[in-house]
């Protein structure tokens, strides 16, 4: 049936430009953005997922920061200790040089004094941001971040590794800035015995070693106990230095596989984009010729009363 008040073939061909032209807003507004899911109303799911991963992203970023941090405190410590220990094995030499019959003990002793102020040197100035790993005014734990983890009920946590400044880990103790407590740490430890033979060695204070005045078996036995409980302090640095190697690069891989792994939930494909906005366009030139069309229709009723 023909009629001039209402034109189904317009009305059906109207609908479909509008449904292209929705299409189209959709497809362009995917170019514009580059991605696919932009907002909650686009696909809840993918929307929620993606937010709560962006967000562990940025924490995952802040850790990877923290570890920075920690890795220069570290890399201090461990720069100053294996300096120390250098200076402690220059320390042994001038012993074992002051048992030689003959020998000037007072010149070796003056370059014992030397080499002993440079310890204190490489002490006090391994400090990093205010934290000194080697010279400490008490026992103390540090702590440096190590990761960022979310679990299977969704819960975060910060990972931290502690590491133990004490009497095996610290070159000294300071009651107050200059001032080195007795019987504390590494170097100013006293009191330890070994016997060799019939003979019985006590541990004396390398920071106050005199070859002049102290059984060199003693002076002997001392730096080379504190040359053990060091490099054995340089180990544990060492290792610490490693993990937080291994944990930057690990959080550096982990947050490139979230990124790649939201935009495979968000992102779109521009290829698959352009290809559906070409059709839509084409699309949408067919729906306005098919209005076009439809619409004509009226006009042809005229020639009914002509």
């Amino acid at each position: 049936m023909a009629s001039i008040l209402t034109n189904s073939s317009a009305m059906s061909a109207l609908s479909t430009l509008r449904s292209i032209a929705s299409s189209m807003e959709s497809t362009q507004n995917s170019i514009s953005t580059g991605m696919k899911v932009s907002k909650a109303s686009d696909n809840a799911a993918y929307w929620s997922i993606s937010t709560g991963m962006r967000s562990d992203n940025m924490a995952l970023g802040a850790v990877t920061d923290a570890l920075g941090v920690g890795a220069a405190k570290v890399d201090t410590a461990y720069a100053g200790m294996e300096s120390a220990i250098d200076v402690v094995k220059e320390i042994k030499a001038k012993v074992v040089a002051a048992n030689e019959e003959g020998v000037d003990k007072g010149k070796i002793q003056e370059e014992i004094t030397q080499l002993i102020d440079q310890l204190k040197s490489i002490g006090s100035s391994s400090s990093f941001n205010g934290e000194n790993w080697l010279v400490s005014t008490a026992n103390a734990t540090k702590t440096v971040v190590s990761g960022f983890v979310r679990d299977a009920d969704g819960n975060v946590s910060v990972k931290k590794t502690d590491y133990d400044l004490d009497a095996t880990s610290m070159l000294y103790t300071e009651a107050t800035a200059g001032t080195i407590d007795a019987d504390s740490g590494i170097l100013n430890k006293v009191g330890a015995t070994v016997t060799v033979g019939a003979t019985t060695y006590t541990q004396i204070s390398v920071l106050d070693l005199d070859v002049e005045t102290d059984d060199l078996g003693d002076a002997l036995y001392s730096v080379d106990l504190a040359l053990e409980s060091m490099t054995s302090a340089g180990a544990k640095l060492g290792s610490l230095s490693s993990r937080i190697d291994l944990q930057t690069d690990f959080s550096a891989k982990l947050s490139d596989a979230i990124e790649k792994g939201v935009g495979r939930l968000v992102d779109a494909d521009m290829n698959e984009e352009s290809t559906r906005l070409k059709a839509l366009q084409t699309q949408q030139q067919l729906a306005i010729q098919a209005l076009s069309i439809a619409n004509s229709d009226s006009q042809n009723i005229l020639s009914l009363f002509r």
